[in-house]
């Protein structure tokens, strides 16, 4: 199997191109591990540099595994091999869709990965041999279905042609049914002689489209038998029906009906299903053998398959039984029970307060199987939050700043999505996103008042603490601790008192008299610890009272009093 794909693979070709504003590539199946799938950093404008800065990197997806980036070259490389037929079965277009993001700003992108098919599956038979009863009064231009080939693969690489061993009775006719359907029938062109040949043994090729065309067979014995002269008719060559894919068990579809002239059990008709092949589309039905009433007999679901095609058969019971062949197409309609899925890929983990409008926050993927309106979803957050939601591409949305976020107000928010979608009634689902809110040095500290009068006894212990400030920062961390120091604005200040930078804590550098010195007037700065710093002031207005003064003495202890109920009440 290795071998035989080699040269299909050096043909294929990596392509590029740009639908709707979005890249979409284009690789073969089963291409080696390590083949360049495109170079995301110039099809996305961006540079190579800003790939390994911004941590570039694929979301992760059922897809990823199959992609890898090198954020050195920006270069979109395959992981592992892709088996287009694992992935996509035989739908005719496999595209894997992609998304990724890069930070500081954040930015995401989307681009798409087409996987080609290439010719790596050969027609296959369900069976390896045929046999069909003819009866020797079958007139020329008789037809015989014959089993269709299956073939994974697609386009032109599905099965295209059938090809009949030469023979002197039978013609091969060749109808497409659509681009991935191709059946044959076996016509009569010379009328058969039991007694001269009673078997007919035929070979059956079916080729499909690729460069290198592989092939399948079946081996068609023909055994001529004598004389049911009539061949069963159908009312209609093709039937068509609709049915709700929650149809339970039992329910009716259709009746298909034929007519045969014979008399006795060579008119009598037996209806069946034709599957000759691997199609399982006809699996959820069944049929009365007797009256070719077609009922529901498993569960439909229209997300898996919106129609289904099945030929049926009318066989009479006939020694030489002969048969007819019919087309019934059924609709399954969809209704609205699947309900929305969302899923939640987080950017940041914490938004600073004070973020721009607009900034990003985390990726929503909104999800519902269903069809037309019952698969149409919306959006919306429950509650008056600064947060919005912005609908980005299809089914994808960001979560976005809307409002001035302020920590010290609230710092975390539990945003409630709400998916719904239009179906009747409406189903919807939600979840909830944490974004936690940190902080920015936006608060200098602030005293609990502007001026602070202090009174000391003359002659008082040098080194005394004489009075503490305390400024309060609402800020957090680094951000809220404060440090403490004396403006001196005469060059005297800091040969009298100095300040403990941590406790606030004013100590006496000297001994005071009362007679020398008075008062005198300074500012202490509260200092955050924030980048930048921010800070504030308070004066203080220094008063020296004599110590054989009773009133003094009183009004000391008692402005004391009052200070220390002013600083409990602010620590309050």
């Amino acid at each position: 199997m290795e071998e035989t794909l080699l040269p299909e693979l050096r043909l294929s070709l990596i392509q590029r191109s740009v639908v709707n504003g979005q890249v979409v590539y284009s690789v073969s199946e089963e291409s080696n591990p390590g083949t360049t799938v495109g170079n995301l950093a110039k099809d996305l404008d961006l540079s190579v540099q800003d790939l390994e800065l911004r941590g570039f990197q694929i979301v992760s997806g059922p897809n990823t595994k199959y992609f890898d980036v090198n954020v050195k070259t920006g270069t979109l490389l395959l992981k592992e091999r892709i088996d287009r037929e694992e992935i996509c079965g035989s739908s005719s277009k496999c595209s894997l869709e992609l998304e990724a993001i890069a930070k500081s700003p954040s930015n995401m992108y989307r681009f798409e990965v087409n996987v080609l098919d290439i010719n790596d599956n050969a027609p296959e038979f369900r069976l390896p041999t045929l046999s069909l009863n003819v009866s020797e009064a079958a007139v020329p231009g008789e037809r015989f279905a014959l089993p269709s080939a299956y073939d994974p693969d697609v386009g032109s690489n599905s099965v295209k042609s059938y090809k009949l061993s030469p023979n002197e009775h039978f013609s091969l006719d060749v109808q497409s049914g659509g681009e991935q359907s191709v059946f044959a029938e076996l016509v009569l062109q010379k009328a058969l002689d039991r007694e001269k040949q009673p078997v007919i043994h035929l070979i059956l090729t079916a080729t499909d489209g690729g460069k290198r065309p592989r092939t399948g067979t079946i081996k068609i014995n023909v055994d001529v038998i004598d004389v049911n002269d009539n061949v069963p008719v159908f009312t209609k060559p093709l039937y068509k029906t609709q049915i709700p894919e929650n149809a339970p068990p039992g329910t009716s579809v259709i009746t298909v009906h034929a007519d045969d002239a014979d008399a006795g059990l060579n008119g009598e008709v037996v209806y069946s299903f034709l599957n000759h092949n691997n199609d399982k589309s006809n699996a959820p039905f069944e049929i009365d053998h007797v009256t070719g009433k077609i009922t529901v007999k498993g569960q439909l679901d229209h997300e898996k398959s919106s129609a289904v095609d099945i030929r049926v058969q009318a066989r009479d019971k006939g020694q030489t039984s002969r048969a007819a062949y019919s087309k019934v197409l059924i609709e399954i309609s969809d209704i609205n029970d699947n309900v929305p899925e969302i899923s939640v890929t987080s950017l940041l983990n914490t938004v600073k307060e004070g973020s721009p409008r607009g900034t990003m926050v985390a990726l929503i993927t909104v999800k519902d199987e269903d069809a037309g309106q019952n698969g149409t979803v919306k959006l919306k957050i429950l509650g008056e939050i600064p947060f919005r939601i912005q609908n980005a591409y299809k089914n994808k949305y960001s979560l976005e700043v809307n409002d001035h976020l302020d920590r010290e107000t609230t710092s975390q928010y539990g945003i409630n999505i709400v998916a719904t979608d239009e179906g009747t009634p409406p189903l919807s689902s939600s979840t909830v996103i944490t974004v936690h809110v940190s902080d920015v040095n936006d608060n200098p500290p602030r005293f609990p008042e502007p001026v602070i009068n202090v009174y000391v006894k003359e002659n008082s212990q040098i080194g005394a603490v004489i009075h503490t400030v305390s400024a309060f920062d609402p800020d957090v961390g680094e951000n809220a601790r404060v440090t403490y120091s004396i403006i001196d604005n005469y060059s005297t200040i800091s040969s009298l008192v100095n300040i403990n930078s941590d406790s606030g804590d004013i100590h006496s550098l000297q001994s005071f008299n009362y007679e020398e010195m008075k008062t005198f007037p300074f500012k202490v700065q509260a200092t955050d610890s924030g980048v930048p710093p921010l800070s504030s002031n308070v004066s203080v207005n220094f008063y020296s009272s004599t110590s054989s003064s009773s009133s003094s003495s009183s009004s000391y202890y008692y402005y004391y009093y009052c200070c220390c109920c002013c600083y409990c009440c602010f620590c309050k």
